[in-house]
């Protein structure tokens, strides 16, 4: 990447909202994808400081006929820390177009489903109405508008009847599928999001296994593209029942990644499996393929709270573990919590241009560094990767010194000494092909 001449025009920006996911991918000044929202005003856990993302983000995005415009919405999956702060995004912009999944049906009529909170009741009845407001404007004879676009992505066949069972299939997608086409827009040769999950066979599973999976290429108009690989919450059985599907099928170029965003935030279970002690198995069949499909220089992003010195039994991820695993097959492994410095973490930038695809520093430090976050990206820079990264810096500085769930200073210690060390002891088998 080129380091002196600001962000480039296309890219992606994984925000420091703790642990949980707000990705944004910016297309061209117009088009934006927002995979995700982890808006921390709302967070209901104490450690979360009150930072309104969507605020942010709001600020960032284009201005289409009088309003704010985002041309995509894509939920994973309705966890809390997925979709936190979606029903007031929905209420400040115009989102041109939503990607669902069938398990925010199957989990609805489901009455032995954990209750939904209320972003994820607010995202699938806002899918129900761009539901029908699609069918009307079929039945009419037209298209639906941007405002009312939905694509339903994944299938379930264990139901008795669904609002989106009468989509025509244009607006239905799932595994071994891409789209090019954002909110009406054919971005053929610049964006291609190529789905891996939800597997129709896991509609009933556990609501992270039905996570929406996929590759986003972004090319840039030089021709030289980045590839980033984004699996929500799945865990080890479902991310190599990706790999060996596409693997299969020679579909290994969906499979490349310049950047993978640790699946649920940086958790064991991608890579450890319990015995029946209890114990954790590292699985090395998932590492492996991870690896293989690594491009040169690829970087693995954990959207979540800094890396403890050492795991917990029973503790939520980050996992140490995990990350230490994950540091053996990647060039870097980068916290989102800790970037570039965990006492005042800065946004996660990924870009492509003319000299290659990968995290962009400098530019980033330096738009951390001015007074006018918002004033030296679009002045400086000139592109709307600027400004969604000046929004997520300003997100960056509203944190705590520190920035969200900090270590003590005991804690802090042990965490430097474990780093020093190399973390949990590796493996005595080679992970991977010894990249």
């Amino acid at each position: 990447m080129s380091a002196d001449e600001g962000l480039p025009a296309r890219g992606a920006v994984f925000w420091p909202v703790g642990t949980g996911d707000s990705t944004t991918v910016v297309v061209d000044e117009t088009l934006v994808l927002q995979v995700d929202l982890h808006d921390m005003a709302k967070a209901d856990d104490e450690a979360n400081p009150e930072v309104a993302v969507v605020d942010k983000l709001v600020e960032a995005l284009p201005v289409v006929e009088g309003k704010p415009y985002l041309a995509v919405f894509a939920l994973t999956h309705a966890d809390k820390d997925h979709c936190l702060g979606f029903a007031d995004l929905l209420s400040k912009v115009r989102i041109g177009e939503l990607w669902s999944t069938p398990r925010l049906w199957h989990e609805y009529y489901d009455p032995d489903t954990e209750d939904p909170c209320e972003d994820a009741v607010a995202f699938r009845e806002e899918s129900e109405r761009r539901i029908e407001a699609t069918e009307a404007a079929l039945t009419a004879g037209e298209e639906p508008t941007s405002g009312d676009r939905v694509l339903v992505i994944g299938y379930d066949d264990e139901h008795g009847k669904h609002p989106y069972d009468e989509l025509p299939e244009q607006y239905k997608s799932g595994p071994g599928k891409s789209v090019t086409v954002l909110d009406g827009h054919e971005c053929e040769g610049r964006f291609e999001a190529f789905f891996h999950a939800p597997f129709r066979e896991d509609s009933a599973a556990p609501r992270n296994e039905t996570s929406l999976a996929m590759q986003v290429t972004l090319t840039d108009d030089s021709g030289i593209d980045g590839k980033v690989l984004m699996f929500g919450d799945l865990a080890h059985d479902t991310i190599m029942k990706i790999f060996d599907y596409s693997e299969y099928h020679n579909r290994e170029q969906y499979l490349e990644w310049d950047l993978l965003l640790a699946p649920h935030h940086c958790s064991k279970k991608v890579m450890y499996k319990p015995d029946d002690e209890g114990k954790d198995v590292l699985q090395m069949d998932v590492l492996n393929a991870f690896e293989r499909n690594a491009r040169d220089g690829a970087v693995i992003v954990s959207s979540s709270a800094l890396f403890p010195a050492k795991d917990v039994a029973g503790a939520n991820p980050p996992h140490r573990k995990a990350a230490d695993r994950y540091s053996e097959i990647a060039d870097e492994v980068i916290c989102t919590m800790s970037w570039v410095d965990e006492t005042a973490p800065s946004a996660v930038v990924f870009g492509v241009d003319v000299t290659g695809a990968g995290v962009v520093q400098d530019t980033v430090v330096e738009l951390a560094a001015s007074e006018s976050t918002k004033s030296a990206a679009l002045t400086g820079a000139g592109t709307r990767l600027a400004a969604v990264t000046a929004a997520a810096v300003n997100v960056a500085k509203s944190l705590p010194a520190g920035g969200v769930e900090a270590a003590s200073g005991p804690e802090r210690v042990q965490q430097a000494v474990s780093t020093d060390r190399g973390g949990d002891k590796a493996p005595d088998a080679p992970v991977g092909f010894g990249r």
